[in-house]
């Protein structure tokens, strides 16, 4: 990875920027719900929630958001814009996340990915993640568009 890319904390300014990222990545993106901007903004004043952009010269090319409960750590809204995949980017700011984490004694660390995203998931494979096909996931949500 080049010297030129800066892995940073999110500021309110980077919002519409990693909307659109969110959008080429394909991940779900709610604007609605979860992702609106002004949960975004009370999102990342939480001290359980470390959010970091990659930038090139002043352009933002990737984002992770991290969080936990205390006892697990999880990796989220992992992407890269699709010209500056496979240059590094996507492990430096999940080893940001992890060491951010490791500093704040959480030593398990997951994610979760959708069975549709083979990229994601041969990513994690080379960061040293284990995948655990037998466990199911469950949520309920209040409203959809959550």
């Amino acid at each position: 990875m080049g010297s030129d890319i800066q892995i940073r904390e999110y500021r309110t300014e980077d919002y519409e920027a990693v909307a659109a990222l969110w959008n080429e990545a394909g991940l779900p993106y709610k604007p609605q719900g979860r992702d609106r901007r002004d949960r975004v903004e009370s999102q990342v004043k939480q001290p359980n929630v470390i959010f970091l952009v990659a930038e090139k010269r002043g352009e933002l090319v990737g984002t992770v958001l991290g969080t936990h409960g205390g006892r697990k750590g999880w990796v989220n809204r992992l992407a890269v814009t699709t010209a500056f995949r496979n240059q590094g980017i996507a492990r430096k700011l999940v080893e940001e996340v992890e060491s951010r984490f490791f500093c704040q004694v959480i030593e398990i660390i997951a994610c979760l990915i959708e069975d549709w995203n083979k990229v994601s998931m041969e990513a994690f494979e080379k960061l040293g993640y284990t995948r655990h096909a037998e466990i199911i996931y469950f949520a309920k949500r209040k409203y959809p568009e959550v």
